[in-house]
């Protein structure tokens, strides 16, 4: 079964974020090692949401209420959040459920900037770091592989082609109106990560010549050759001289005496958690943009675009739960196939046919399972299974498991290719 744990913009605080994006994810590692029922587990933190996806077994009844309140409690412990706080502060999404969310945030369609073209690269990094660590399943990799698809999907049939959208840009549209000229500013980027080649870019755009930057892990050298940037070595000096100070790293938080009072000077934080201690908007002629303020700026959705990508999410995740209900009865159907073809090649070879004779019978039977196999999905995506197995039963006398391996639906609707290890 699949779980979703999300806690976001909409209904956590940036504190609640900024806990969980430090010691949840040691806490889901230890779920997937210590925990008999979790079978594999994804973590997306970005800078306004941290989500859980987790492959569970099939709980017993009242299970799944378990498995919830044992995640709840572990990532609790594991980022000093007390318990009651995060239960009130996290949506939990089962199922179909937890597919649809995931689709819809891939797509861009549950961030800050409606439409943003940075989250798919961010949910696709963190399907890559689980695979890396060993923490998958294979109905894990399905989700993800399906969001990642759901999401081209969307840009290339709706209005939200994530040109121009991302929170970077919507800061500095904020920032606009407190710079007024960009080519003649200042700016002081902090960071050398993915967030920071992405601002750059875009306080370029905007006009801005005089960009500098500064990494606390002393990368700022190399960063500044690949992006024609002035590396800066001493980030006091830098912010003394600065207009606009961006931070966007992970490991940097920067304090208010760093800062001259009565200096004015921008000072912008896309970092979760943090960058900037929020005593520095205190500081005389400071004025801090951080995450809180972004998001209570965020635009409105464009309806159109947005209704008809919220469709394509809802017929993706249908079909997503449809090919696990068909997975058993297409499994079924190419087992009792394949042991046909294995026993034909067997007479066949024993009347001395070459690999040709071989090639042509597997050949034949992906032609001949092809659209029954297409069909068993379509009557799972209309809700009708039940037919396809009782078919099943009348006419080959199969029974099916519903245990059967999924992802078997999308391996039999692929083409009529064959293969025994197929």
């Amino acid at each position: 079964m699949l779980l979703c744990l999300t806690a976001n913009h909409r209904n956590a605080s940036l504190d609640i974020l900024e806990r969980l994006s430090v010691g949840a994810p040691a806490a889901t590692r230890a779920l997937v090692d210590d925990e008999l029922f979790v079978a594999g587990a994804v973590v997306l933190a970005t800078c306004n949401r941290f989500e859980a996806y987790l492959d569970i077994d099939e709980p017993l009844t009242g299970g799944e209420a378990v498995a919830v309140e044992s995640v709840v409690e572990a990532m609790a412990s594991a980022s000093d959040i007390p318990v009651d706080h995060l239960r009130a502060s996290v949506a939990v999404h089962q199922g179909a459920d937890a597919a649809a969310h995931l689709f819809a945030v891939t797509s861009g369609l549950e961030s800050l900037v409606v439409g943003e073209d940075e989250i798919s690269g961010q949910v696709r990094r963190a399907l890559e770091s689980a695979r890396a660590e060993g923490m998958t399943s294979s109905e894990l990799e399905r989700l993800f592989q399906r969001a990642t698809h759901t999401s081209r999907g969307i840009r290339n049939r709706t209005g939200l082609r994530g040109t121009h959208r991302s929170l970077v840009r919507l800061a500095l549209e904020l920032a606009s109106s407190r710079v007024a000229d960009w080519s003649a500013a200042r700016v002081l980027v902090v960071g050398t990560g993915r967030y920071a080649a992405r601002t750059v870019e875009a306080v370029r755009a905007r006009g801005a010549v005089d960009i500098r930057v500064f990494s606390p892990s002393g990368r700022a050298a190399a960063f500044a050759v690949k992006h024609a940037l002035t590396s800066v070595s001493d980030f006091a000096d830098a912010a003394a001289d600065a207009d606009v100070v961006i931070t966007c790293t992970t490991d940097a938080v920067v304090h208010a005496d760093a800062f001259e009072p009565g200096r004015r000077v921008l000072v912008i934080d896309l970092g979760l958690p943090r960058n900037v201690d929020p005593a520095v908007g205190r500081v005389a002629g400071v004025e801090l943009l951080d995450l809180e303020t972004i998001r209570l700026h965020a635009p409105l959705a464009e309806f159109s675009a947005h209704a008809d990508a919220r469709a394509i999410v809802g017929d993706a995740a249908t079909e997503f739960a449809a090919d696990r209900e068909a997975g058993p009865a297409i499994t079924a159907l190419r087992q009792e196939v394949l042991n046909v073809v294995e026993d034909e090649i067997a007479r066949a070879r024993s009347r001395g046919a070459g690999d040709d004779v071989e090639a042509a019978l597997r050949h034949l039977a992906g032609v001949l399972l092809h659209r029954p196999s297409v069909r068993i999905r379509e009557l799972a995506v209309e809700g009708r299974i039940d037919e396809a197995r009782a078919a099943l039963e009348t006419l080959h006398g199969l029974t099916v498991d519903d245990g059967a391996a999924d992802g078997a639906a999308d391996d039999a609707v692929a083409g009529p290719s064959w293969s025994a290890s197929a």
